[in-house]
């Protein structure tokens, strides 16, 4: 079975703040892509958050990997978990799967 789960962080807080922990942030996903978690990763459009695709074992362990988020850490975005079982796919992404 593969689980992929899509991260929809919201932002709570104006971009001034955002914009101020933008650098830590990227660090942090850096350690998500460094670690083979995380897939891919951008902001929304209309830019009022973002979205992480990833892959782990469990979602007790992406909870735990997110509560280390500055963006959470500091109250600037919520974020929603959701898991998606990937039934079909195209053949270029059969080897993250």
């Amino acid at each position: 079975m593969s689980i992929i789960y899509v991260v929809v962080l919201t932002y709570i807080k104006p971009l001034e703040e955002v914009d101020s922990q933008i650098p830590e942030h990227v660090e942090w996903l850096k350690k998500g892509y460094s670690d083979g978690v995380f897939l891919a990763s951008g902001r929304r459009i209309p830019r009022n958050g973002g979205v992480i695709l990833a892959k782990c074992d469990d979602i007790e362990s992406l909870e735990a990997r997110l509560s280390q988020d500055p963006f959470q850490k500091r109250n600037i975005a919520k974020a929603e978990i959701i898991p998606f079982e990937a039934t079909m796919k195209t053949q270029l992404l059969e080897t993250i799967f």
